[in-house]
């Protein structure tokens, strides 16, 4: 059984900076992309940021030049560390990942992380 475990969120002023991680465990033959997604109340679920297995990385156009996505291998872990915070970044974040186990492969989810961006 494939699990992946988010951490990281909380409240933080308008400007601050947060670091999420998730990190995947069970068994595992190889993760190929991963991804962040949010969702705030009232609104769809949407992609935040992605990352290949050899470490290309796209970005949703409102994150750019803020947010950084990575990725340790060794760990099956991804990151996503969101500078510079505003109020609209308020979300529930997920970490999403595609991944194979000797049984198969498919998109896993993480249970969310709450972040919140107040004065």
């Amino acid at each position: 059984q494939v699990q992946l475990v988010e951490s990281g969120g909380g409240l933080v002023q308008p400007g601050g900076s947060l670091r999420l991680s998730c990190a995947a465990s069970g068994t595992i033959r190889r993760i190929n992309a991963m991804g962040w997604y949010r969702q705030a109340p009232g609104k769809q679920r949407e992609l935040v940021a992605a990352i290949t297995s050899g470490g290309a990385t796209n970005y949703e156009d409102s994150v750019k030049g803020r947010f950084t996505i990575s990725r340790d291998n060794a760990a099956n872990t991804v990151y996503l560390q969101m500078n510079t915070l505003k109020p609209e970044d308020t979300a529930v974040y997920y970490c999403n990942a595609d991944i194979m186990t000797p049984w198969g492969g498919g998109a896993y989810w993480g249970q969310g992380t709450q972040v919140t961006v107040s004065s």
